[in-house]
């Protein structure tokens, strides 16, 4: 019988410490409203999960949090986001 591994199985502890649910990793498209316009986002389910606990955090919509984040990239939108999600989770020790 092969061992499991972390491709063998969606959901499954690829050590001690931390369990790693691959499903978190597929792309959801959400549509949001920037400047008037709608457009869609890409993002891993994971980043959309933390980007509406910052946004409920500091007391904005997603729109507008999407917004500013839209103002100040100097990349894509998709990965302005997924960077600022990191650095929150990073500053915020979880």
């Amino acid at each position: 019988m092969q061992a499991e591994n972390c491709l063998t199985r969606p959901s499954i502890w690829c050590d001690a410490e931390a369990m790693i649910d691959l499903e978190d990793a597929r792309l959801k498209k959400h549509s949001v409203t920037i400047a008037g316009h709608r457009t869609s986002i890409s993002l891993e389910a994971c980043f959309w999960r933390h980007l509406r606990r910052i946004a409920e955090e500091r007391e904005l919509s997603i729109n507008e949090l999407v917004r500013q984040l839209d103002e100040a990239r100097a990349g894509s939108l998709s990965g302005a986001i997924r960077a600022f999600v990191l650095q929150s989770l990073e500053k915020s020790g979880r």
